[in-house]
């Protein structure tokens, strides 16, 4: 049932059971999805007008109708919210800023050698997933050991067997090379369960399997094998002695900590797999409403992000909807996950652990964001602004090799990337290359969208000079944005050769200004220059990688065209059997015979074709 739009001091027209509310502005945007156990209960909460923080008052001051729709279950309700923010993308909904990269192991063991893949996303393809953790370097970090210890394979088995010989890794004992037939299906998956039961935490398994090849050496007289084998165990218990921590034997179990302080939020997540802490992952918050409403929006938009849900979830109190939240998290699982508030023991010193994290990454930020916004001063001083830039974006028009123009928009959020609110532009209306054309096609397209949304930017940069600013200008006047966006243009270095000396002189980063007649330069080796150089170097690098993608994909699904005998019918089929035209590109002879899609002419013509392309 849903309810038409209603003025939020008519709480007595609000349903009393559960659902989600929209709040809207005079435009009927929406400013902020929620959802309630008791919807009328809720909205009388934000009514009273109890909290004094100034992010309420400003969402209050411009809410105009709230909308309501009941659901017959608090699960139903939270999948309903989930769908709605990502639909509507409210300014007041919760927005994760994480300062690490998500990465996990992946392992088929279908296949007959299955071999670890670094991945970023978590897929339902049957494969066994290992992680997170927190970095690439960790990552890495990880595979060197389990080499060491179970030397899998480190490539597909197609690139393997075109070598002549094993690769440089079997030679120092880490890979064994079934690629080649120096080891046989059975003894390598024992190096699988190995590395499997090592990733899981239980390091037991892992530990007596190499015992058993340890005693195996020995008895075969290999002496400097088992002793190797011998020094490895020793320093797998070592090291697992020291990073056991409190948890069920073989749960994966993560830890959500909260640190709170002058209305800003840390939020720490550890991850305890089997026993172990492997782990962990911080993230500011973006969170300007209801307390009690945190942790239930942390853990919807967090585990809907594509991560691994453990078997647990601890958290430092409990969250509205438990139950729903333990069904939402056990379907996506696809078996039951406890989500739980500790009061005691060995859980609740886990948690209070996860607490201290949060807290020390909060301090960490908080000397860091002292720095930062000393050095956002720097630049308002530099270029006379009228207040602090917190939100910068630099534009970037990219034209490589006479190709269609991509437009870029880096953001800068407090001195700080923010990866979340990059877009890419294709350029709409601009025939040929045209750069200063296509840079006032995205401003007008992002200014025009900052207004309806009422999410402009503080400063802009433009990668050129005074003609790229003139542009930007001129965008600002016909939107009537003057003095409400500041702008500047950042050239690259010259090099001038002075004819009447041997000696080379260098210019700075040249800065252009509406208004003024001559460059500004800032000192070299400043914060500030450091900063902003960044920020022109990121739009620059994100307009030239997604431009390569485009060309790549094109150049790509073309070259499936130049096959003879593969027509649009084929190209679709092969498309979707093997996912891509690089999957395609991989495949084997018999591979393409036992798709069932090409007749053996047409599948010979297919891989003879890649073959010789790969020459």
């Amino acid at each position: 049932m849903t309810g038409e739009g209603r003025p939020l001091d008519d709480i007595g027209s609000f349903p009393a059971g559960c659902g989600v509310y929209l709040m809207k502005d005079e435009k009927d945007a929406v400013l902020y999805v929620g959802k309630a156990k008791n919807l009328r209960a809720r909205l009388r909460s934000y009514q009273g007008g109890g909290d004094g923080r100034p992010q309420i008052r400003f969402l209050l001051e411009r809410i105009r109708s709230v909308d309501t729709i009941v659901t017959d279950t608090e699960k139903e309700a939270l999948l309903l919210e989930n769908t709605l923010i990502k639909k509507h993308r409210p300014r007041f909904n919760m927005r994760l800023r994480d300062d690490k990269t998500y990465v996990s192991l992946r392992l088929d063991p279908r296949e007959e050698f299955p071999f670890l893949q670094v991945v970023r996303r978590v897929a339902k393809d049957g494969a066994r997933y290992f992680g997170p953790f927190h970095s690439s370097g960790a990552v890495k970090e990880t595979l060197k050991r389990i080499y060491r210890l179970f030397p899998l394979r480190h490539y597909p088995m197609t690139r393997c067997a075109r070598r002549s010989r094993p690769c440089l890794y079997y030679q120092i004992g880490q890979c064994s090379a079934p690629c080649h037939g120096k080891i046989s299906s059975d003894d390598y998956r024992l190096l699988v369960e190995g590395a499997t039961a090592f990733l899981s935490g239980r390091i037991g398994e892992a530990t007596a399997l190499l015992r058993e090849q340890m005693k195996k050496a020995a008895s075969e007289m290999r002496f400097e094998e088992a002793a190797a084998l011998r020094d490895q165990i020793q320093a797998l218990e070592t090291t697992t002695e020291r990073q056991k921590v409190a948890g069920e034997k073989g749960l994966d179990v993560d830890v959500v900590g909260l640190h709170l302080e002058g209305g800003e939020v840390e939020i720490a997540v550890l991850f305890v797999r089997g026993g172990q802490l492997i782990s962990r992952r911080d993230f500011s918050i973006e969170w300007r409403l209801e307390r009690e409403e945190l942790l239930g929006a942390f853990l919807q938009q967090y585990y809907d992000s594509g991560v691994p849900i453990p078997d647990r979830v601890l958290l430092s109190s409990s969250v509205e909807g438990i139950a729903a939240v333990e069904e939402w998290l056990s379907e996506k699982k696809g078996r039951r996950v406890r989500v739980l508030a500790p009061r005691r023991g060995e859980q609740m010193e886990m948690v209070r652990l996860a607490e201290r994290n949060a807290a020390e990454a909060f301090r960490r930020r908080g000397s860091s964001r002292e720095a930062r916004e000393q050095v956002l001063a720097e630049i308002r001083n530099f270029f006379g602004l009228q207040r602090l830039p917190l939100r910068m974006e630099c534009f970037d028009i990219s034209n490589l090799q006479g190709g269609g123009a991509v437009g870029s928009m880096a953001v800068f959020v407090c001195g700080e990337a923010d990866k979340a609110e990059y877009r890419h532009y294709r350029i709409r209306t601009v025939a040929g290359a045209d750069d200063f054309a296509s840079l006032a096609e995205v401003l007008k397209r992002r200014l025009e969208r900052g207004l309806r949304q009422e999410n402009l930017p503080d400063f802009i940069l433009v990668d050129g000079g005074k003609g790229q600013l003139s542009a930007v200008t001129e965008v600002l006047a016909t939107l009537s944005l003057e003095g409400c966006v500041e702008v500047a243009g950042i050239a690259k270095d010259r090099i001038l050769a002075d004819p009447r000396s041997a000696l080379i002189a260098r210019k700075g980063e040249r800065f252009f200004r509406p208004g003024a007649s001559e460059p500004l330069l800032l000192p070299e080796g400043s914060a500030a220059l450091f900063l902003l150089e960044k920020l022109r170097n990121e739009a620059h690098r994100f307009a030239v990688t997604h431009h390569r993608k485009l060309r790549g994909r094109a150049a790509l699904a073309s070259s499936l065209e130049e096959i003879p005998g593969i027509g649009p019918k084929r190209r679709q089929a092969l498309l979707r059997h093997f996912g891509s035209v690089g999957g395609i590109r991989r495949s084997s002879l018999d591979d393409l015979l036992t798709s069932g899609i090409l007749p053996p002419a047409a599948a010979k013509a297919v891989f003879n074709f890649y073959r010789e392309n790969r020459k």
